[in-house]
C-alpha cells in the first residue's frame, strides 16, 4: 500500500501471506478494512486500523482459485466467484456462507460479479459468455415467528446471509465474458467479452439494448458507466479506451497512447455535462492500466 498524500514513492505497508496472484482488491466504504481475493483460493479481510502492522484478520477458504470478489452495499457480505463456477456469499457478521451454483454452468469460471446500487440484483458472467441474474432479499427481514405471550421467547438469531433467487440466464456473448457492471440508475447492465464487444441490457427484462463495437476493437476487458448512465467507458486489448454514447451506440471519444492491452480502468465522475451531443467534463479523469 502507498501513501498518495506524501512524496514517498515506496510502499508504506506490505500485505504478507498471500501465496499466489491477487485478482481483486477493495475497501470498506469507511476505510476500516480492505478485502482481497486470490488464486490461493481465499478471500481475505485486512484490518486497516493499525497502519504499522497490517494483519490479515479473517480468511474465507474455497475449493478453487478465486476469480472475482465484490462487496455488498450493506458492507457486511462479500460475494466471491471462483474458477469452478461457484458463487459464494460470505456473511462477515456471522461467518456463515452460502453457495450459488448457476444452472448449467458446467464448471465454467465466474469472471465478474456486480450488485446494483439498490442491492436488488446480483449479476455474474462466466468464461462461456453466459450471464446469470439473481434477485436479492435480506433474509433477516423475513416475517418473524409468532410466539404465544406465555412462552419465553428464544434468544435472537444472528443475521442471516442475503437470500439470492435466480431469475435470468442469458447467452450474453458467444465467447469468454470478462466484466459485468450495473449502471448508477440501476436500469442498465453492461457486459464485456473476448468477442470484441460490450453489450447493454435492460434490467427490467434483460433484453439487449445495444451492442458496442468497432472494427479495430479487440477483447473488451473493463467498463464503467458515467454518473448519468448515458455513457459507457470501455478498455480494450487494442490499447484504446473508448467513451460510448449508449443511445446512439457511437464512440464519442477515444483515448489512445497505450502500447499494450488496457485491462482495467477507473473513472471519477462528479457530473458530466453535454454540449453538441458530446460529453464534456474537466473533473472526470479516466485512469487506464495495461
Amino acid at each position: 500500500m502507498y501513501d498518495f498524500v506524501s512524496n514517498n514513492p515506496n510502499p508504506v505497508i506490505n500485505c504478507e501471506g498471500v501465496s499466489k496472484n491477487v485478482v481483486e482488491v477493495g475497501f470498506h466504504e469507511q476505510g476500516k478494512w480492505m478485502f482481497t481475493g486470490g488464486e490461493d483460493s481465499t478471500a481475505r479481510i485486512w484490518d486497516l486500523r493499525s497502519r504499522s502492522n497490517l494483519q490479515c484478520q479473517r480468511i474465507f477458504q474455497v475449493s478453487a482459485p478465486v476469480t472475482c470478489v465484490c462487496l455488498h452495499p450493506n458492507q457486511g457480505e462479500l460475494i466471491v466467484g471462483d474458477q469452478s463456477g461457484v458463487v459464494h456469499i460470505w456473511d462477515l457478521r456471522t461467518d456463515h456462507n452460502e453457495q450459488l451454483v448457476p444452472a448449467g454452468n458446467n464448471d465454467s469460471s465466474i469472471q465478474s460479479l456486480d450488485i446494483d446500487c439498490q442491492s436488488q440484483r446480483l449479476a455474474a458472467v462466466n468464461s462461456l459468455g453466459t450471464c446469470y441474474i439473481w434477485q436479492l432479499s435480506d433474509a433477516s427481514n423475513s416475517s418473524p415467528e409468532v410466539i404465544p405471550a406465555e412462552t419465553t421467547p428464544p434468544p435472537p438469531s444472528p443475521p442471516r446471509v442475503t437470500k439470492a433467487t435466480p431469475t435470468h440466464k442469458m447467452a450474453a456473448h458467444g465467447s469468454y465474458a470478462l466484466r459485468c457492471v450495473f449502471s448508477p440508475d440501476c436500469k442498465l447492465l453492461a457486459t464485456t467479452s473476448a468477442d470484441q464487444t460490450a453489450r447493454i441490457w435492460n434490467t427490467e427484462d434483460f433484453t439487449l439494448v445495444r451492442e458496442l463495437g468497432t472494427s479495430n476493437q479487440r477483447w473488451v476487458w473493463d467498463a464503467a458507466f458515467t454518473l448519468d448512465s448515458k455513457y459507457l467507458l470501455t478498455a480494450s486489448s487494442d490499447g484504446a479506451a473508448r467513451l460510448w454514447n449508449i443511445d446512439s451506440g457511437e464512440v464519442e471519444r477515444e483515448y489512445s497512447g497505450h502500447q499494450k492491452a488496457i485491462t482495467s480502468l477507473a473513472f471519477c465522475d462528479v457530473g458530466v455535462s453535454t454540449s453538441s451531443n458530446s460529453p464534456t467534463s474537466t473533473t472526470a479523469p479516466v485512469i487506464a492500466t495495461e
